[in-house]
């Protein structure tokens, strides 16, 4: 199934931080990431778990292996220099991703789920609610792989935590809200929580396989898992404080 939109009839303001994220990663993946050719840039500022749980830059060599298909030999990009803090990576990796595809879909989901998650929260809870998700998804993502990967110096990147996170508030939020799906050639209504429960699950039943994820598929499920987890527990003590300041109003 894949969201096409859904019930916004009841918003009563403007998403301009979900409009925001969304044109910052667009800005980053065609500026800085030319289209997904500037490996240099990519690779540098992507969060590395190695990196993470280390605490300092890590710079490599590329890597040169043999296409068994072909037979030419593939140069696998090293880890460049990092120009800022490497906890910095969680924040900047959450605005870039690895090709056109990666982004599209990110995207549409953040376009679909993210409005009327801002709309109940309000602009700047919504702005830290996003980037707190992000942080313990990449984290989330980190921890696992130095548990059960065997290479700590594979890069990660894209919005996905962040996102899963928005998608997990909004799962409590508006459990039955209508959203319509693209399914089998055809667009229906669903509710909510069979498009989202039947997204967790997917995620669940992956990454039960590899938790870390990257290395045996190219997607960090754990991040996905510990975004959608961090939504859950996040988003009634984000909506909780906004209903306490408007018991405070006079």
């Amino acid at each position: 199934m894949i969201p096409i939109s859904d019930d916004d009839s009841d918003r009563k303001s403007t998403p301009y931080i979900n409009y925001l994220f969304i044109a910052i990663n667009i800005f980053v993946f065609i500026y800085y990431q030319q289209w997904g050719h500037n490996i240099n840039f990519t690779y540098s500022y992507s969060t590395v778990p190695a990196e993470i749980i280390n605490g300092h830059d890590i710079v490599t060599a590329p890597v040169y292996v043999q296409d068994p298909v072909s037979g030419q030999q593939v140069e696998i990009p090293g880890l460049g220099i990092t120009a800022i803090p490497v906890w910095l990576t969680l924040i900047t990796s959450m605005f870039m991703h690895g090709g056109l595809a990666h982004l599209g879909g990110n995207m549409l989901y953040l376009w679909v789920f993210g409005d009327n998650l801002e709309d109940k929260l309000g602009h700047f809870r919504y702005f830290l609610f996003y980037l707190l998700c992000g942080i313990i998804a990449s984290l989330t993502h980190v921890f696992t792989d130095y548990i059960f990967s065997e290479s700590h110096l594979i890069p990660t990147l894209g919005a996905s935590g962040a996102i899963s996170g928005v998608m997990g508030g909004y799962l409590l939020l508006f459990p039955t809200r209508r959203v319509t799906v693209f399914f089998i050639f055809f667009f229906i209504g669903v509710p909510a929580f069979v498009v989202l429960g039947s997204w967790i699950l997917l995620q669940l039943a992956n990454g039960m396989g590899y938790l870390g994820g990257s290395e045996a598929s190219g997607i960090a499920y754990a991040a996905h898992i510990g975004g959608f987890i961090a939504g859950l527990i996040l988003i009634k003590r984000f909506q909780l404080k906004q209903v306490a300041e408007f018991n405070r109003s006079p």
